[in-house]
């Protein structure tokens, strides 16, 4: 077993310990995750949950014996998130709070800091931030689809060091456990890359959307933002034992070395670029090779349209090669492209510097 040091976890419960018969909440599974929550704050640490469940916990208000259509869904889920959130408070003498999030909050820039700025503050006040994707109101193409994910982008906007995703399965395996009785737990895992995914069957439970695959996504987001990730089974209460304990059941996923800091996590994995600035050779060599800012010399073409303040992606040759803030809107970007950083303001009549993006806000795809 591995040593085990943290400060900030996100930890992350799925449908099938938070709801095991699909219909209703229950506490089977939850007892001993709610003592480790407990004991870990006793401790001086910090806990943000992300629970699924809403759906599956609403399902027995709404009884019904077809596929339910998205706003039989809807309804379950705006059941179930009551019954979900009363059945967490009920462990706790200490205040639960509910963030409901999708897709689009955690990809616009203010909503983004807003979210980060609430978590702070429920933290600061001992609370428990209790984290679901909104799934009253979001449909398929603003939902972020999965609460693996989920974890993974919480984990990033409340800069946590550690995110543990409580599964029904022990870990990842070299073969999948269910099919074959002699597949071997995968107790630390240094890089994700293709063999690591290839490991990863079909989802796993009928009630969740998470399989392994989802999970390792989650870890892939996590381990390159310098945050560690674990998959432990959460039906075991002995592995929170073990965790309080400093010891790791389950599979590790090792963060890289250099962690990126909030800045970086944030523009690389969740803020939407707003449109794109196309460079020349010149501008390309200098941001890979020597880490320059992007000046209005080395643009070729700007497109699409966006303000000062936000994303765009840096292009060479239809090559993503950057993501950034642009310190200029697109209209302006277009009438100084091209010329010296001396002259934007003699073009322009005014003068943001002489980055178009500095390289303190753009992180390398």
């Amino acid at each position: 077993m591995h040593e085990f040091e943290w400060q900030r976890a996100v930890i992350k419960v799925g449908s099938a310990l938070i709801a095991p018969d699909g219909q209703h909440c229950s506490g089977h599974y939850l007892l001993a995750i709610a003592r480790f929550i407990t004991a870990s704050r006793e401790q001086g640490k910090e806990v943000i949950l992300v629970s699924s469940g809403s759906v599956a916990a609403g399902r027995g208000n709404i009884p019904i014996h077809h596929t339910p259509s998205i706003a039989e869904k809807q309804a379950m889920a705006s059941i179930g998130q009551m019954h979900m959130m009363s059945n967490w408070s009920r462990f706790f003498d200490f205040p639960c709070a509910q963030l409901l999030l999708t897709y689009d909050d955690l990809h616009s820039r203010t909503r983004y800091v807003n979210i980060k700025n609430t978590l702070r503050e429920l933290l600061n006040h001992q609370a428990l931030p209790i984290v679901n994707e909104n799934d009253t109101v979001a449909v398929n193409e603003l939902k972020v689809g999965d609460n693996d994910n989920l974890g993974a982008y919480t984990a990033l906007v409340a800069q946590a060091d550690t995110l543990i995703i409580c599964s029904d399965v022990d870990g990842l395996y070299d073969q999948d456990p269910r099919l074959n009785p002699d597949a071997t737990l995968i107790s630390e895992v240094s890089c994700i890359d293709e063999s690591t995914f290839a490991l990863a069957g079909g989802a796993g439970t009928k009630m969740g959307t998470g399989g392994m695959l989802t999970k390792l996504q989650a870890a892939q987001k996590c381990t390159q933002s310098g945050i560690q990730t674990l998959i432990v089974n959460g039906q075991k209460g002995e592995v929170f034992d073990q965790l309080l304990d400093g010891k790791i059941q389950g599979t590790r996923f090792v963060p890289v070395a250099s962690r990126e800091n909030a800045r970086r996590q944030w523009l690389k994995h969740t803020l939407k670029s707003g449109g794109k600035i196309v460079i020349d050779s010149g501008a390309k060599t200098a941001i890979l090779n020597k880490g320059a800012s992007l000046l209005p010399s080395g643009i070729v073409d700007v497109m699409g349209t966006f303000s000062a303040g936000d994303a765009v992606t840096i292009e060479y040759q239809n090559h993503a090669l950057a993501k950034g803030l642009a310190l200029y809107n697109s209209s302006d970007l277009s009438s100084i492209k091209g010329i010296r950083s001396s002259k934007i303001e003699s073009v322009l009549g005014y003068t943001s510097g002489e980055a178009v993006v500095h390289r303190d806000d753009m992180v390398l795809l």
